[in-house]
């Protein structure tokens, strides 16, 4: 595995948009109300088990999709973050100490809802010297005691200023997928994610395949924040350089008014440019479209994504 290397910022991105002016919504960025039956019986399980989803908190504009189907992100370690980034509308502040029943109760949805494949995610705790990397390895064994068929997938924060050593516990408890973000292209990072620093998450992906060459890794950016196309496709390098083997692009939408302005809508045939070179570049899997979110058709993509990987394996 060659290290990840830190050229200099050669295409520096626009700047948001520094007028009030937001861009009309399109169509195709347009989703309905969640009203069905199984969203009112996801939304129910959520509740009794007094468990947080990242689909509510972020505003995710496809909770009343997933949730028909009993798909919900759980975010575990509480619903406040310490950290303050301007795309997510996740509450900042002081969290609460951890719940060390919560992992059980993870669990015991997971088994409820049916889950053949589940995300676990995370607020970013740096209030904790391990920044929740036992709490996350905890839930990740008590999902495969209680179901041990359903496959696992988690989205960590960085571990920024945690010891280098707190990423094989997360690693050691074997989900079937790891994915971090990295969100936006580097020149973006101190108005959309001031909190984080660009190049050690990736190298935080690449360690994982360090510790664990057959473990998938996955991570994603959103458009429309004022980057371009070649920083875009800069950023594909640099995950392939990493040996990330999933892509997601999503829009971004504006949470409320407080947040990073929307600059552009990004036109569906222009993510379709995006998942043909990112294919080009080597990802296993590549999800970009408007919509797309880390973990929309999460368990579907695995699938595809377990298939990509023995088909690759078959021509070699």
């Amino acid at each position: 595995m060659r290290d990840l290397k830190m050229p200099a910022e050669r295409h520096p991105e626009k700047a948001h948009r520094a007028d009030n002016a937001q861009p009309k919504k399109p169509d195709w960025i347009r989703v309905k109300a969640p009203v069905s039956a199984g969203y009112k019986q996801t939304r129910d399980i959520m509740r009794a088990h007094k468990l947080v989803t990242v689909c509510e908190e972020a505003g995710c504009p496809n909770v009343g999709e997933c949730w028909s189907q009993g798909h919900a992100t759980m975010m575990i370690m509480g619903e406040i973050c310490t950290r303050g980034c301007t795309f997510c509308n996740v509450a900042t502040g002081r969290p609460d100490a951890l719940d060390v029943f919560e992992p059980g109760r993870v669990a015991d949805a997971v088994q409820k809802l049916g889950l053949r494949h589940v995300v676990i995610t995370s607020v970013d705790r740096d209030d904790l010297t391990d920044g929740g990397a036992e709490h996350f390895a905890m839930t990740i064994r008590a999902v495969r005691k209680r179901s041990p068929e359903t496959t696992i997938e988690i989205l960590t924060p960085d571990f920024l200023k945690c010891d280098n050593k707190v990423l094989e516990v997360v690693v050691e408890a074997k989900p079937d997928v790891f994915n971090h973000n990295l969100e936006t292209v580097p020149g973006l990072y101190p108005s959309v994610r001031p909190g984080a620093r660009y190049f050690h998450s990736l190298r935080l992906l690449q360690r994982v395949k360090e510790l664990d060459p057959a473990m998938f890794t996955k991570s994603g950016i959103m458009v429309g924040l004022g980057e371009d196309r070649q920083g875009v496709l800069q950023v594909m390098d640099d995950m392939r350089a990493a040996d990330v083997d999933f892509l997601t692009i999503g829009q971004y939408l504006q949470p409320t008014p407080k947040h990073h302005k929307v600059d552009r809508f990004v036109t569906p045939e222009e993510f379709a440019g995006y998942e043909k070179a990112a294919y080009g570049k080597g990802f296993l899997m590549v999800s970009a479209t408007p919509l797309t979110r880390s973990s929309y058709h999460a368990g579907d993509d695995f699938a595809r994504l377990k298939a990509a990987r023995q088909a690759k394996l078959a021509t070699l």
